[in-house]
């Protein structure tokens, strides 16, 4: 069988020829000036190779055994989610000109690639009413900690204060990225779902370099944008807004509210949940801020003949400008990712865009309120975009156990992170049909209380 062992092409003619050109006689003979203590005795204890047909049936096998969206209705968001993505979106990032580009460092060979780019910029700097936008970061996570690093090095200040409605993963990767660099991060306690702003108050002082909070927050509610820039600009202190990019298209976008940065994950919009990665993160900063943004921008310029081009504008990294310049070492953009955000926006348009925030609105509304009519307490005060916190008399790890078994994939547990005892975060999306809503609502019903 020819495809056998289709990755192991080496066969003992091979080999007899490579060894014959090198003048040795045999493996052992090319290895021995590797001292013998530190040589491997023996064989490794792995299994022999399979044939790639019997390898193929075992990994499906496996794969197999994970339960997915695709067969179970999911009510798990927290950061990722399932959305609606067009079927031209997989069609076009599959086209090799763009899976297989990485950095547009040739700008004359490059202009499809730098043009996707230039045009995810805009649409960026669209939804979060932003002057400028780079060309995408790992995630929304790394774009967050990258936001801070900005503002310190920008006023010179030392200390970051961040709400504990941010997303429990941003404020983990913040807290690397500001023991490296050197400054502190202080957490604001909550008002239930929301920032508590009398604290927050009490927390930023002229030595604060940023105020952060998240738009919807990890609760799905909406933090007053308005008054909490209040609050930074008395202290002159940077304000970063990290947001979802769908949530935008119907909320008054964080730069008009007075924002200085924002960031936030683009995979709600075209990039699929694949088991939690890779994802696409953005950076937005007025323009004040654009010679300090992390990573790449592309431009849009004129030929000598006139024609319209594209190059890389700005480039502050280590690997473009000197180590001890560069704004960041960490910033390297997803490109065939944010061509699928693009994509997706492009072929959903302005309207669809909006219809489709419209819809988790509504779901999640619907939800919500089946369930406080079903008697459970829905803990959100303030108003939610896709996403509520519901309080449950048993475990959420038990409950979510036997809510698979009734073919639905439960909410996270608020307890892994903030310890709230028995409250789920619920996340309803576009995605989810009220046959779906409210089968999960009865099977709530059902588990909670047999």
């Amino acid at each position: 069988m020819a495809n056998t062992y289709r990755y192991l092409p080496d066969t003992e003619q091979d080999k007899k020829e490579m060894l014959d050109f090198l003048g040795m006689s045999s493996i052992e003979e090319l290895f021995e000036d590797i001292p013998s203590e530190l040589r491997l005795k023996g064989e490794l204890t792995i299994p022999d190779a399979d044939p790639e047909p019997i390898l193929m049936k075992k990994l499906n096998q496996l794969a197999a055994s994970n339960l997915n969206a695709n067969q179970y209705p999911t009510f798990l968001g927290a950061g990722t989610y399932d959305h609606y993505i067009p079927s031209v979106v997989d069609h076009m990032i599959s086209r090799s000109e763009f899976y297989t580009a990485y950095t547009p460092y040739q700008p004359e060979i490059s202009q499809g690639e730098l043009q996707a780019i230039f045009e995810f910029q805009t649409m960026v700097c669209e939804l979060t009413g932003m002057d400028v936008a780079n060309s995408s970061m790992y995630d929304g996570f790394t774009s967050l900690a990258e936001a801070a690093s900005l503002a310190v090095a920008s006023t010179r200040r030392s200390k970051v204060v961040i709400s504990k409605a941010v997303h429990p993963e941003s404020r983990a990767i913040l807290n690397t990225v500001a023991k490296g660099q050197e400054y502190s991060v202080e957490e604001v306690s909550l008002d239930t779902d929301v920032t508590d702003l009398e604290q927050l108050k009490a927390q930023v002082d002229k030595g604060t370099a940023a105020v952060i909070v998240q738009y919807p927050n990890f609760f799905g509610s909406i933090e007053d944008l308005t008054e909490i820039k209040k609050i930074a600009d008395e202290v002159g202190a940077l304000f970063i807004v990290s947001s979802n990019p769908l949530a935008l298209a119907l909320l008054q976008s964080p730069g008009k509210l007075g924002a200085d940065i924002v960031v936030g994950d683009m995979q709600p919009l075209g990039v699929p949940m694949s088991f939690g990665g890779p994802h696409c993160g953005y950076f937005a900063v007025k323009q004040k801020y654009m010679r300090k943004i992390p990573g790449r921008i592309v431009g849009q310029t004129h030929d000598e003949q006139g024609r319209r081009g594209f190059v890389l504008t700005l480039q502050a990294r280590e690997q473009h400008i000197r180590r001890d310049k560069a704004t960041s070492n960490i910033c390297s953009n997803q490109a065939l990712n944010a061509l699928a955000s693009s994509i997706c926006m492009s072929a959903l348009g302005k309207n669809g865009v909006r219809e489709m925030a419209q819809q988790n609105i509504e779901k999640a509304d619907y939800m919500a309120k089946s369930l406080q009519n079903k008697g459970f307490n829905v803990l959100n005060k303030s108003a939610f975009f896709n996403e509520f916190v519901v309080e449950l008399p048993r475990p959420i790890k038990e409950v979510n156990t036997k809510l698979l078994e009734s073919g639905l994939i439960g909410g996270y547990d608020l307890g892994i992170d903030y310890g709230f005892d028995n409250q789920m975060l619920i996340a309803v999306t576009e995605q989810r049909s009220k046959e779906e809503i409210d089968k999960f609502v009865e099977a709530l019903g059902a588990v909670v209380n047999g």
